[in-house]
């Protein structure tokens, strides 16, 4: 089986963004004097976050988008009892099952579901924060340590199935939100809010990489036809 550490560049990623939530409980933990705030930076900063989260709605209802990248295809297959019927964006496939939820009789992708109702959730949320008045007071440092909590889990969503990789991607979403609210409320910096911004669109990048390579890793190791399939397709890459 295929280690993370044989993949460079994600191991530093990984790295990167472990780092990033332990500075994040650094700062929460000895938060500075907080200085004098500057009237439009919770509106501007709610702005860029909200623009994040639509735009991780449109990409978790979008899957379908996102998975060309990993060189799924269904035509000249030699055998039938191996052709690819995707399932959300994933290859109707049972080393696959861990990624997928029934409801309904519908196939989902259970990260996508995740992130989605995540997204959505801290959608509303930072309407009420950036946008409504709406405060913390001494709950900013309690948001942050679960906000972490959830971010991990979101990089360790690997280990789990079905409807408990869903929870964990929904609480990715919400764990980049409470983080932001949290040292928002501690610091009202503009600086550290940027900070978290750029960390927080870096985190969703790590994570679709992991998610990516996941895929990667089922696809090399599993001997059904396709397998040459997406082998051609990646070296013409």
């Amino acid at each position: 089986m295929t280690n993370i550490r044989q993949n460079p560049f994600l191991t530093l990623n990984l790295g990167i963004s472990l780092s990033g939530l332990f500075l994040v409980l650094i700062l929460a933990s000895n938060a500075p004097t907080i200085q004098k705030g500057i009237p439009w930076r919770k509106p501007l900063v709610g702005l860029v976050f909200s623009i994040i989260c639509m735009f991780g709605i449109l990409a978790a209802l979008s899957p379908r988008q996102c998975s060309r990248s990993l060189h799924f295809r269904r035509e000249n297959l030699n055998s039938t009892d191996h052709q690819i019927h995707l399932s959300s964006h994933h290859p109707d496939c049972e080393e696959f099952s861990a990624h997928v939820i029934h409801i309904s009789g519908h196939d989902l992708c259970a990260a996508c579901t995740g992130l989605l109702f995540g997204a959505v959730i801290a959608l509303i949320g930072s309407s009420f924060y950036f946008f409504g008045g709406w405060h913390i007071k001494e709950a900013g440092l309690g948001a942050v340590l679960a906000g972490v909590v959830g971010v991990v889990l979101g990089f360790f969503q690997l280990r789990f199935r079905g409807f408990v990789r869903l929870v964990c991607n929904m609480f990715f979403v919400l764990g980049a939100f409470l983080i932001l609210v949290g040292m928002d409320e501690l610091i009202e910096s503009l600086f550290v809010d940027c900070f978290l911004l750029a960390l927080t669109v870096f985190w969703i990048l790590t994570r679709i990489q992991l998610s990516q390579w996941d895929h990667w890793r089922i696809c090399s190791s599993c001997k059904s036809p396709c397998e040459e399939r997406i082998g051609n397709d990646e070296q013409k890459d």
